[in-house]
């Protein structure tokens, strides 16, 4: 345990943060987990549904500092590309 008071505050709000990053970062793998699921089972209005929440959790989290932004648009790129393929070989 820190003995300096200004360690002692700082350690109180990086475990405020932590607690209020996990929400988003927890959020937005939970809808990307979802969207993978629905794309690989076929039903493409779920998965674009699915998709979309997905990205908006993304973007919540880039837009908070959870995660950097090029993260968020790794995963939206790579989430997208699964999508259209998955699309493309259901037509």
């Amino acid at each position: 345990m820190a003995n300096i008071k200004s360690q002692i505050k700082r350690n109180k709000q990086n475990e405020k943060r932590r607690l209020r990053n996990r929400v988003y970062a927890g959020r937005a793998r939970t809808f990307v987990k979802k969207a993978r699921l629905s794309i690989h089972e076929g039903s493409s209005e779920e998965a674009v549904l699915a998709t979309r929440q997905a990205i908006s959790a993304l973007d919540r989290a880039a837009e908070k500092g959870v995660i950097h932004k090029n993260n968020a648009a790794r995963r939206k790129s790579r989430l997208m590309k699964q999508l259209n393929q998955a699309i493309q070989e259901s037509a």
